[in-house]
């Protein structure tokens, strides 16, 4: 079993460099993916309240034997349960469906610019949540350079992680660089240019890329490693995800070669400046507002 590098972020807290995401995956599949996850390796799992899909997360971990201690889990609350209390309440939905009394992380999981006195008001309620020891670190996805600004500019406490898109053909080096100079760990999701980018860029998949093939083959690789090694090396967090165990194990074992300077460049050199996500910007209540139920 891979022994995982930890990231430290800063308020001290550890999490695993490499991480295990759901993102659409159906919860009839959850269960038996995170069961294989955790039999791989991993510690880290993120999920979502907008995935549908926290409860079979809290329950292949109950089922796994493996101390609550020994997981770090990572979740996010959806805009339509933005505003203080809201917020706190959205803590408490999630929190009973994953079967726990504390969230290691708990992340914004959009920036809502339209309506960024509601996004002000949640990072508030996960500051009091981090105060009262209810989650261990907070945070933010998809926020953007002038939604970071906004938000530090009234925050108390700065987020720990932000949780972006950032593969091969979609870096966000503006994002990163904001966020280092910040504290906050750049988090990819998507990080081997997932179906969410090739469906509709124009690109083929990452995983056919002739460039990130060749660096592949040079280490006994696949080109899955190959990314993924590229997102340890340049100090992100990365939340791969796949549903067949066979994968699962795969992404995990990136941790026994070291891609060159010229290797890292030539990934580097990809980048398109195209997104395959949602523009954050186009993120608002009346598009991809959507109840969130009770536990």
């Amino acid at each position: 079993m891979p022994s995982i590098p930890r990231l430290t972020l800063n308020n001290g807290v550890e999490l695993p460099a490499v991480g295990f995401g759901v993102f659409q995956t159906p919860p009839d599949e959850t269960r038996a993916a995170v069961a294989a996850a955790l039999s791989a390796g991993y510690r880290h799992i993120d999920t979502a309240a907008a995935y549908g899909n926290e409860k079979q997360v809290g329950e292949a971990i109950a089922e796994s034997g493996i101390g609550r201690a020994e997981v770090f889990i990572e979740t996010k609350i959806w805009i339509s349960d933005f505003g203080y209390d809201q917020t706190l309440h959205g803590f408490e939905k999630s929190a009973a469906k994953l079967g726990v009394d504390q969230i290691d992380l708990l992340i914004l999981h959009q920036a809502l610019p339209s309506e960024f006195d509601r996004t002000r008001e949640a990072y508030r309620a996960l500051e009091t949540l981090l105060a009262d020891g209810r989650v261990r670190a907070i945070g933010v996805s998809n926020f953007m350079v002038d939604h970071l600004t906004a938000l530090l500019d009234k925050a108390t406490v700065v987020p720990a992680v932000n949780q972006i898109e950032v593969h091969p053909y979609f870096a966000q080096r503006d994002v990163q660089a904001f966020g280092a100079q910040h504290g906050i760990l750049a988090q990819a999701w998507s990080p081997i240019g997932g179906i969410t980018f090739y469906r509709d860029s124009g690109h083929a998949s990452a995983l056919e890329d002739a460039v990130i093939g060749g660096i592949a083959k040079a280490h006994g690789k696949t080109p899955a490693q190959a990314m993924l090694r590229w997102h340890v090396q340049q100090g992100r967090s990365a939340i791969p995800k796949s549903t067949k165990p066979a994968r699962i194990a795969e992404n995990l074992d990136v941790f026994d070669f070291d891609l060159t300077v010229d290797q890292l460049a030539a990934i580097d050199a990809l980048d398109t400046g195209r997104r395959g996500g949602p523009e954050p910007d186009a993120v608002t209540l009346a598009d991809f507002g959507m109840p969130i139920p009770e536990a």
